[in-house]
């Protein structure tokens, strides 16, 4: 190795970009768990809507996982790497510019994720549901960063490429990836669009896409951030280099194919089903590699981590991280998923992921950061140790509930009486009895807020008794020539080249993604057509479309797996051709409310009618909130023509020129369902929405007859 001789440049590391993401950070942050408590509280009294169509469960549940998804957690990346970065590049952000664009973009997506959802401008897709515009502004934003970041290592004062970038350029590539295939769509109007995958491929498409934006978006930036700032806490050099290298490339190659394990005992063919379950439980052993390489960076300081309140949050997130990627891969095995799927057991498994991985990372990040950016000791050590406690006291209260509740509705869904008959066949018997489990995953979740806030607060008087340093004057030699070193470890090769390890990078990532969607695209056994099944009636699609806008996918599921209990339930288990015309899917992935694939025809009219206007009345007990703007909005008429012709190009065989008489279809059906609920004595316009949600409500799984489905009026 030749050592530099050259003179050392001046310059400034860049803090105001840190310090603009970290307050960032915490605003959205408590701002997105409120919106979460919101709901929870929703679970347990729904009238907490208060009667807003823009508040009600199904619309700002995906305001909440998108708040603290790429809100929270996203600020928190880019905090972390622009603050890290500059320094294990020994240079400044390329430009302070594209830092700005950064900054502000990210915000008003942001902004406009709060403005739309809860309007029901949404493309239903889990983690994923707003709406075209915005997914364009998504990745010229992301691509903001990626032109920074890169701009920014390509002039990098030090040689070698520290683990903490590989995980970012990862990052950088496999969120791209997965945020364009997952966004095709075709835009209707300004704020519609169908997504290009229909029913099963667009499952595969979407949980490829859902399992990998938290395995990319969630988890390997913060292991970037995990080998930046863990080591800088503790003062003490990462356990091991080798061990870093094997996590690095076998978490990115084994994770990409571990999204089927979503899809198990669903329509999806069996071998992908059976791919996703062989690298989810290979997944355990780089997670592991990466938690042990995390924790025994502190051996030698636990001292340290008794009195440091930083590393405590530290510690407990990399442990989490642990809990949660050991647990995952546990739920992927097929025995264990037939219990723990559509149950609050995955609510449970998430959270203990995001509250206490990506949230007390988050916290220990910060409390570390401000101080410095600040130049002052934490306003208060003992507020922040509150803080710790409280906040695992939430995770604590948030997390068992929800196993205990998971159980609870596994084991009621499935339980027999001896005679062979359904012990609890009204699914609200399940509800009722979770209702207690909701208020206490309710105060876990204000608990954990609290200490939030009790941050905040901290943070905000640390920053304003101290003197905040917007530019951090130092020094360093530029890159000087080096010549090959023989006895050099071969990956040192790899670190020196970042375009090679983005292209590497890319390479692994594409390969799991390839071989799961091409055969599923491609082959046309994987998907068997059914003769029976038809495109939805203009009227029938303007219903589906109001049941995306309310949400209602959020709660009800649409898919009847091959379970006894669930064919007892429900009837007939569904088929992959039943959902060729459907864009996007609607599977779900979390019943709340019963699964509605069967629905169809199974209750008059005037049952539908009844039950969205009052609940209770048809279901007492239940904790659906009333629809009664349904009742109000027109059908949008205007839009059933563009509609027509999406659908079309998305492969429905609608005739030449049916978007012309659509509306006429449209009129003579909603006249139908008019007419029936006028002899169960209901009146009504049959212009209204509801007419609509009725009519694809009574569609559902009425393509393939089935003897017990259409004798069964439950």
């Amino acid at each position: 190795m030749i050592k530099s001789n050259l003179p050392l440049e001046k310059f400034a590391y860049d803090n105001t970009i840190v310090r603009n993401f970290a307050f960032a950070t915490m605003i959205w942050g408590v701002i997105g768990m409120l919106v979460g408590l919101t709901a929870a509280l929703q679970l347990v009294w729904p009238a907490l809507n208060f009667g807003l169509e823009f508040t009600t469960f199904g619309r700002i549940r995906p305001l909440h996982t998108n708040a603290v998804i790429f809100a929270f957690v996203g600020n928190g990346i880019f905090t972390g790497v622009y603050y890290s970065l500059q320094r294990l590049c020994k240079t400044r952000m390329y430009s302070d510019f594209l830092s700005r664009i950064n900054f502000w973009g990210w915000q008003l997506i942001i902004l406009s994720a709060v403005l739309t959802l809860p309007l029901g401008f949404t493309s239903s897709k889990e983690y994923a549901e707003l709406e075209w515009p915005i997914d364009i502004a998504i990745t010229i934003i992301w691509v903001v960063f990626g032109w920074n970041m890169f701009a920014t290592i390509l002039k990098r004062r030090e040689r070698h490429l520290y683990v903490a970038i590989w995980f970012y350029i990862a990052t950088f590539v496999t969120v791209a990836v997965l945020h364009l295939v997952n966004s095709f769509e075709l835009p209707v109007s300004f704020f519609k669009s169908y997504s290009w995958y229909a029913g099963v491929q667009d499952a595969l498409v979407q949980w490829w896409y859902g399992h990998n934006a938290v395995a990319f978006f969630l988890t390997t930036p913060y292991l970037g951030l995990m080998y930046y700032f863990v080591p800088k806490a503790a003062n003490r050099p990462v356990y091991s280099y080798r061990l870093s290298i094997i996590h690095f490339w076998a978490l990115i190659f084994i994770y990409i194919w571990a999204g089927p394990h979503h899809l198990l005992y669903t329509a999806l063919p069996d071998w992908a089903q059976s791919l996703g379950v062989v690298f989810s439980i290979m997944l355990i052993a780089p997670s592991w590699g990466g938690m042990i390489n995390g924790l025994l960076t502190l051996r030698g300081a636990w001292d340290k981590v008794r009195e440091d309140v930083v590393l405590k949050f530290m510690v407990v997130a990399i442990t989490a991280y642990g809990m949660a990627t050991f647990e995952g891969p546990m739920l992927s095995l097929k025995n264990v998923n037939a219990i723990s799927h559509f149950t609050d057991w995955t609510v449970a498994h998430v959270h203990v992921g995001g509250l206490g991985w990506n949230g007390f990372l988050t916290f220990g990040m910060l409390y570390w950061l401000i101080p410095r950016l600040y130049r002052r000791e934490l306003f208060s050590k003992r507020l922040a140790n509150f803080h710790f406690w409280i906040g695992s006291l939430g995770i604590i209260f948030y997390a068992l509930p929800m196993y205990w509740a998971g159980f609870t509705q596994s084991l009621m869904w499935k339980e027999f009486t001896p005679e062979g008959l359904l012990a609890y066949p009204n699914f609200l018997e399940t509800v009722t009895q979770l209702k207690t489990m909701y208020m206490l995953r309710a105060l876990g979740g204000a608990l954990y807020i609290v200490g939030t806030v009790t941050m905040c607060y901290n943070l905000f008087m640390t920053a304003k008794v101290g003197s905040f340093l917007a530019n951090e004057e130092t020094q360093a030699a530029p890159l000087a020539k080096e010549a090959a070193d023989p006895k050099e470890h071969w990956h040192r090769v790899i670190e020196r080249r970042p375009i090679q390890l983005m292209i590497f990078s890319l390479v692994v990532i594409l390969i799991g993604g390839l071989v799961e969607m091409v055969p599923t695209f491609l082959v046309k056994s994987n998907i068997p057509t059914i003769a029976s099944v038809k495109p939805y009636t203009p009227l029938e699609l303007q219903g589906r479309d109001v049941y995306i806008k309310e949400g209602c996918n959020n709660c009800h599921s649409q898919m009847v797996r091959p379970f006894r209990s669930e064919t007892a339930r429900y009837g007939e288990y569904s088929k992959a051709g039943e959902f060729v015309y459907d864009h996007p899917h609607l599977w779900g992935s979390k019943r709340t409310g019963p699964d509605l694939h069967r629905i169809g025809e199974k209750y008059p009219d005037s049952w539908h009618y009844n039950h969205m206007l009052d609940p209770e009345s048809m279901s007492p007990g239940s904790i659906m909130p009333s629809y009664p703007w349904l009742f109000e909005k027109e059908i949008d008429t205007a839009s059933t023509a563009a509609k027509i012709n999406g659908m079309r190009t998305l492969g429905a065989p609608y005739p030449v020129g049916y978007e012309k008489t659509a509306n006429k279809v449209l009129v003579q059906q909603a006249n139908e369902i008019t007419a029936r609920l006028k002899t169960s004595g209901v009146e009504t316009k049959s212009n209204k929405e509801i007419i609509a949600l009725i009519a694809y409500l009574q569609r559902l799984g009425t393509d393939i007859k089935v003897k017990s489905i259409t004798t069964d009026k439950r």
